[in-house]
């Protein structure tokens, strides 16, 4: 599936940049220094504030496109929750301590 395929590459290139793992099975995809990250594609991304929830520190979505960042900054609107885009790049800070 193209998906799979786009929310591996996409975890991978995050995990490389923060210097950390993609964690392909259960828990959160990526935990680095920088927080907490969730890879979701624009399919997938209404659950990922459900994913994150209990995580302790910075957490974040990261879209594998444009189209599932917007959808993140919606989804996260109000909330502690910040948004990545595919290369890592923070578009909402995380606002959790």
């Amino acid at each position: 599936m193209a998906e799979n395929r786009t929310h591996r590459i996409t975890a991978n290139r995050i995990a490389e940049r923060y210097r950390a793992t993609y964690n392909a099975g259960k828990g959160p995809d990526i935990k680095s220094g920088v927080g907490t990250v969730e890879v979701e594609t624009p399919e997938t991304v209404g659950a990922a504030p459900g994913q994150l929830r209990g995580h302790k520190g910075p957490v974040y979505i990261a879209g594998t496109s444009w189209k599932a960042v917007e959808m993140a900054l919606q989804v996260t609107e109000g909330m502690t929750i910040g948004v990545m885009d595919n290369r890592g790049n923070i578009v909402k800070p995380s606002t959790r301590k």
